[in-house]
Formats: C-alpha cells, structure tokens, sequence
C-alpha cells in the first residue's frame, strides 16, 4: 500500500525542533517504531516524523486505519485533540491549536447537517486495521473559560494568546515559539508597532525583554496617577476656589471668636456693677467690637 503524505496535514502541527527531531530518530534506530502510524484510507494522518525516520534507515512500521473520519475537518480535530494531550508542546502551541479547534467547531455548529456518508465512500477506505480513534463531541469553546479548559491554560494565558495571534509580527511569534520571550512578555511586545516588534525581535533576547518593560511601565504609570486624581475635590480644579474657601472659613472662625469676647465683657460688667458702691463706666462701650 502506498502511503501519500499530504503536505497541509504535515504542516498543520508545528514540527518538531532539531534536537526533538533526533532524540526521536535515535529512539526508533534502538527500539525500531513502536507507535503504528495512523492513517485515513491510503492518507498519513499521524506519524510523519516516524514515517520519514523509517523510509530514510529501512525501517519496518505498522499502520492503523481510522474508520471514523468523515471529512478533512474531523482529522483536523483528532490531530488537535491528539496533540493537546501530549506534555511536550508548549502553553503558546496549546493555545494556538485550541483556537483552530474553536473556528473549527463554530463553523460547524452554524453548518446545516451533512449528508450520510454513501456505500461507495464506505467502501473506499480500505479494510485493514482499525483503531478506535472516534473524533470526540463537540463542546462549544464560545468562552474564554471553555477555550482554557480545551487547552489546560489559564483565561488569562488565553487573553495573550489572542492578542498575540492578532497583532503579533510573525518574527515575535517566532521568538515566543523559540522560547526566546516568555508568553506573557511577548503580548506586551505585540502590542508595539510592527517595526519595533521586528526590530526587537531582530535585536534577539535582552531587547525583548526591555521592549517588555517598556510596555509595562507606560501602562503603569496612567493607573498610578489616577487614584490621586480621583481623590481630588472638583475645587481643586480652580487654585482661586481654595484661596475663597479658605477666607471664608477663617471669617467664620474670627466671628465666633468675637461673639465670645462680647460675652466675656458683658459678665465682667455685669460683675463690677453687682459690687457695692461700684460706678458705672461711663468711657467704655461693652457693646463695642473688638
């Protein structure tokens, strides 16, 4: 049987790195190739890598037919769900991969239903091993929250990760795939004009990094000034108004203190008169202001 790799479906993963790639190799030439390579009538779905491992040293292999894919979208999505479930990708490929899942499974939903597959389509896969690889039901991922879950990710590694697919350069994305910047630090760059995420990118780590800090030093700075321009009264926004206001209530202050005084000298007089053979004063007014 002849075995056609189908160059979208080889690509549709990211492949793997040169040193994964010969971990790999060195693994088959000492064990041979353990996992059968799947396949959907005479097309490679899963194990490219084994496959070419294999035709390049001679190697022998086994395949097993999926009998369950009705169509290139349903290999799209067991491929996703294959690799989602693998530790070795990083949280970047896991949300990028959960992201085609969702488009994949929204465009299905809003998808009148398909017709049965026919006798004939039946029968054009051929009848060798099988597995029981059932394309598994489709959760809707309308929400960050069920995004998250399909990718084992955080809602807010999600948030990057979209921002990331939308405004980043292809030479950040590139870095953050490389591991060269953090997933985190990376959508802060992607939020930079395109020249300046390819001239960061191009300048290698340490400018990334910096590039970073920028981005989040400008975003911090508007939020610490403005809990101290909440805080300010509206007449604040008048420097005259604070001088008025102030007038006013020393005015009102030096008035009352007046009162007081008023009241002070009236008793006292009223005191000296109660006095035997005291004399009424006749110079001062008691009334008189201060």
């Amino acid at each position: 049987m002849d075995i056609v790799v189908n160059e979208e479906l080889k690509a549709y993963i990211d492949p793997l790195t040169p040193e994964e790639y010969e971990s790999l190799e060195r693994s088959i030439l000492a064990e041979g190739c353990r996992d059968a390579l799947v396949l959907w009538g005479d097309v490679l779905v899963d194990g490219h890598n084994r496959y070419g491992i294999c035709q390049k040293h001679g190697l022998p292999f086994q395949t097993v037919q999926n009998t369950r894919f009705q169509s290139m979208e349903d290999v799209h999505l067991w491929m996703i769900d294959q690799h989602l479930g693998r530790r070795s990708i990083s949280d970047f490929q896991r949300g990028v991969l959960a992201l085609r899942k969702r488009e994949i499974v929204a465009a299905r939903r809003s998808a009148p239903p398909a017709a049965p597959a026919t006798e004939e389509a039946t029968a054009a896969v051929p009848e060798t091993a099988s597995a029981d690889h059932a394309v598994p039901p489709l959760e809707p991922l309308d929400s960050r929250e069920a995004l998250a879950r399909a990718a084992r990710l955080s809602s807010s590694q999600v948030v990057m990760i979209e921002k990331i697919q939308k405004q980043a350069t292809p030479e950040l994305v590139e870095a953050i795939k490389a591991g060269t910047i953090s997933l985190s630090a990376g959508a802060a760059v992607a939020s930079l004009p395109a020249q300046e995420q390819v001239a960061a990118a191009a300048a290698g780590k340490d400018e990334l990094k910096q590039a970073a800090k920028r981005v989040r030093e400008a975003k911090r700075k508007p939020r610490e000034e403005a809990p101290a321009d909440a805080e300010t009264p509206l007449e604040k926004a008048d420097p005259s108004a604070d001088t008025v206001e102030s007038l006013r209530k020393r005015v009102a202050e030096l008035t009352s203190e007046n009162t007081a005084l008023r009241k002070q000298v009236a008793n006292l007089l009223n005191q000296l008169l109660a006095r035997p053979g005291a004399e009424t004063p006749e110079a001062e007014d008691a009334s008189a202001p201060f």
